[in-house]
């Protein structure tokens, strides 16, 4: 239980990091919403991890995943921003976990379309709150735009998570996983 709790903690911790950075940089393209979404790569690469039951069978981390997106929403929130992006962040993460969820779970996609599809569904659960929001169906005039950014962002965050997922595999595998210091 300690080491889950130590590791869960690790991979918040780089999401906050990850989510600082990305507020720092100044990633713009004339259309309000667009972010690259790093801190996604944390939970993309938590849903790729696996346990091994003690009946042999593999498990995807649902909740350790879900736990550590929901908590970085909320505190990066608090920390960089303000109760809308919080509001717009946790329906985007919602939509995208959902989808990204499915896709790894079908396994017919590669952590690049899994990628993919969490940052497409993730504009999508966005422009369904600023409908709601400001009531008013105009701002679903942003969705091919948002489509394409979250097409884009995704590929490049599932490429990277496919980058680092050997390292993270090799470094589970050397027993050094519990000991972070």
């Amino acid at each position: 239980m300690m080491k889950k709790t130590v590791e869960l903690g690790f991979f918040l911790a780089l999401a906050l990091i990850l989510a600082y950075v990305e507020s720092l940089i100044p990633f713009s393209f004339g259309i309000p919403g667009i972010k690259m979404g790093l801190p996604n790569l944390i939970v993309l690469l938590i849903l790729y991890r696996s346990d091994i039951d003690c009946d042999n069978s593999k498990h995807i981390r649902i909740r350790e995943a879900l736990l550590v997106n929901m908590l970085r929403i909320i505190l990066s929130g608090f920390l960089f921003s303000n109760m809308y992006a919080i509001l717009y962040a946790l329906t985007g993460a919602c939509f995208s976990f959902a989808a990204m969820l499915l896709g790894r779970r079908v396994q017919c996609f590669s952590i690049i379309g899994v990628s993919v599809l969490g940052g497409v569904s993730h504009n999508i659960g966005q422009i369904i709150v600023a409908m709601l929001v400001v009531e008013t169906f105009y701002v679903g005039y942003y969705i091919p735009f948002l489509m394409i950014a979250g097409t884009v962002t995704g590929a490049v965050l599932g490429f990277v998570a496919m980058e680092l997922w050997p390292y993270l595999m090799r470094y589970e595998r050397s027993g050094d996983a519990g000991r972070l210091g």
